[in-house]
């Protein structure tokens, strides 16, 4: 047995007075967000520095005092709190060039906000700090191990939702000593080097026509009235079921890989690279190639199972088991002959055999680090706690 993290996501049936009381919620954390994310920004650009997340916290407890902005005192505290710890934390992975800088958020996007303490589950009811009678639950499966915190979302389409983190004793699946190597396609989701294919369902050109139709009679609406929020509906109701059918069948694969092999080897794939190529685009955005990744590798951690992968530079497709390389090999051609010593090649299934064989030199030359060196990076998280309690007590 083992501890680990797990979500168990449920939809919610709140009241129309919890729906007004959400709201709330939903618009005061993103205003929060919205707030400070502008003063960073005012004063980066004024003087090359912004407040920290203390100071923004003591400001923001001013404004809850203030009477233009005293509504904040409606919603929970904690909540308003984690928003801006998000902030945070962004901001700072922006300057060390983790991700993009952070983008003003939009009440036209999915509404969340977190409650980092005091959530419980009884009888149907989740209990949170200023909702008193609770909010009904639709509990489709149990809840095992010790909240952490919770999520509360709106989709597009009106729908609310709680994802509750837990902490959870977990019994991993059993070894079967089998090794495979994992080519992602187009075609074929996923080929191994077992010869086994799975689907890739394209949901994008499944509900294509229908998308198409919808969006065209969304088009003629006029923005603001009822026919165009109604139609506006129907549009996102077809892209969540789009995505709800692409999320369950890349569960399903990948949650069969990892029960059949210990150690999985695949290519490190450019993803955010590949989807500038326009032609191709809309198809490596439809099979989820990321986010399949990402399923396995939690999966596997889970299990303690192994994830290998190989260099996005490495000829996979063009590797000849002799040794020789196809330079002339183009994305049309299926099955190619090798020049060197004639075999006829499926260039999915060469691919996977080639990633696994990689996968097992880069295993046995002990040089796997899934870690990625964080033990001889700085900690720049400690770092920034430092340069902000040493901010915070010349402030006074």
């Amino acid at each position: 047995m083992k501890t680990i993290h797990k979500t168990y996501r449920y939809a919610l049936v709140p009241n129309e007075d919890q729906k007004t009381l959400l709201a709330k919620h939903f618009g005061c954390v993103r205003w929060v967000f919205n707030h400070f994310l502008n003063e960073r920004k005012e004063q980066y650009l004024l003087g090359g520095k912004s407040d920290s997340y203390y100071k923004q916290a003591a400001t923001l407890t001013q404004l809850k005092k203030a009477e233009e902005t005293d509504w904040l005192k409606e919603v929970n505290s904690q909540t308003l709190q984690y928003s801006l710890r998000c902030l945070d934390t962004a901001y700072l992975n922006f300057f060390r060039a983790k991700t993009k800088f952070p983008r003003f958020k939009s009440r036209r996007d999915k509404n969340s906000f977190t409650i980092p303490q005091f959530v419980t589950v009884e009888d149907g009811i989740l209990h949170i700090p200023k909702f008193r009678e609770g909010i009904k639950i639709n509990l489709h499966r149990p809840i095992d191990g010790e909240i952490k915190h919770c999520t509360i979302s709106k989709t597009t389409t009106g729908k609310y939702f709680v994802s509750i983190l837990c902490e959870v004793e977990y019994e991993p699946l059993p070894k079967t000593g089998k090794e495979c190597g994992i080519d992602l396609g187009l075609k074929h989701l996923a080929i191994t080097s077992d010869e086994v294919k799975f689907k890739n369902n394209k949901y994008t050109k499944k509900y294509e026509k229908q998308l198409r139709l919808a969006q065209k009679h969304l088009a003629h609406k006029n923005k603001g009235s009822n026919r165009y929020e109604n139609q506006r509906l129907k549009v996102a109701l077809l892209h969540e079921k789009i995505t709800n059918s692409r999320v369950d069948n890349l569960q399903k694969v990948s949650t069969a890989l990892i029960k059949e092999y210990d150690v999985i080897a695949l290519e490190d794939l450019n993803i955010k690279g590949l989807v500038r190529n326009h032609k191709l685009a809309k198809h490596i955005s439809d099979a989820g190639w990321g986010y399949f990744v990402q399923m396995l590798t939690y999966k596997a951690e889970w299990n303690d199972k192994q994830i290998i992968k190989i260099g996005r530079f490495f000829p996979s497709s063009k590797l000849c088991s002799c040794g020789w390389i196809n330079q002339n090999l183009k994305l049309s051609d299926r099955i190619w002959t090798c020049s060197h010593c004639g075999t006829t090649h499926d260039r999915d299934i060469l691919a996977a055999n080639n990633i696994l064989k990689e996968g097992m030199r880069i295993k046995s030359a002990g040089t796997v680090d899934h870690t990625r060196r964080a033990e001889i990076r700085p900690d720049f998280q400690a770092q920034a706690m430092k340069r902000e309690a040493h901010q915070s007590s010349v402030d006074g």
